[in-house]
């Protein structure tokens, strides 16, 4: 009994440390490109090497994690290239996942997809907002009742900690996103699996648009020092 609770609460630790650094990761604290030591993360959450090392290894083994010669673990930059992939993917999983809640979610979570959206639209700051758009979304893909489609938008949603900061940032999107989550909510409800995910397409190509922008923006304000 006693082996059982220690391979539990080990596997808990090693979970919340990936999460936590997750959360860095989206959050900006913990920036791509910069390198990541088992040690300082261990001291940082306050938690002994094991859990850390296996939180590790399983963000190198998702992708978000590289080994670069020299310098040890990494975490993953993005090129303009591979945000533009991962926007591609959002739109072909998160628009089967509408279409499936579409059809499979029940009224129980119709009503609480409604409910999340309230909190969306009286939430405050681009961080609180994207929290919740986060769990918005997430209530699309476990009312999709699709288990495989769950798993592989699970990975894809790790992968988006790697953008950084928030589209929410972008003047206007979070007041966009309101308009967009309405239609793609109303589809659902509706039970209407083609306009859902028409609805859910729209979203993320608005999204992929504000993204566009952000890291046109960040060109722009970049100066290369004088030679």
């Amino acid at each position: 009994m006693s082996w059982r609770y220690d391979v539990s609460e080990k596997s808990s630790r090693s979970e919340q440390a990936y999460q936590k650094i997750l959360e860095g990761i989206r959050e900006g604290s913990l920036k791509p490109g910069s390198r990541i030591k088992e040690s300082a993360i261990a001291e940082w959450m306050n938690f002994s090497r094991t859990p850390v090392r296996e939180a590790l290894k399983r963000l190198e083994a998702s992708g978000l994690l590289v080994v670069a010669p020299y310098s040890g673990m990494q975490i993953v930059k993005l090129g303009y290239q591979e945000v533009m992939e991962l926007y591609h993917m959002r739109v072909v999983l998160e628009a089967s996942a509408a279409g499936l809640a579409a059809r499979h979610a029940s009224d129980a979570e119709i009503f609480s997809l409604n409910e999340i959206q309230k909190r969306y639209e009286s939430a405050q700051g681009a961080a609180e907002q994207a929290r919740q758009n986060r769990i918005f979304h997430n209530a699309i893909f476990h009312a999709a009742h699709n288990r495989y489609l769950l798993k592989s938008l699970n990975s894809l949603r790790d992968s988006m900690a790697l953008l950084g900061k928030t589209t929410f940032e972008v003047p206007g999107r979070s007041q966009e996103v309101v308009d967009e989550h309405k239609e793609l909510f109303d589809a659902i409800a509706a039970r209407d699996e083609e306009r859902a995910q028409r609805a859910a397409t729209h979203h993320i190509l608005e999204a992929q648009k504000a993204r566009i922008q952000m890291i046109g923006d960040e060109l722009d304000d970049y100066q290369p020092s004088s030679s």
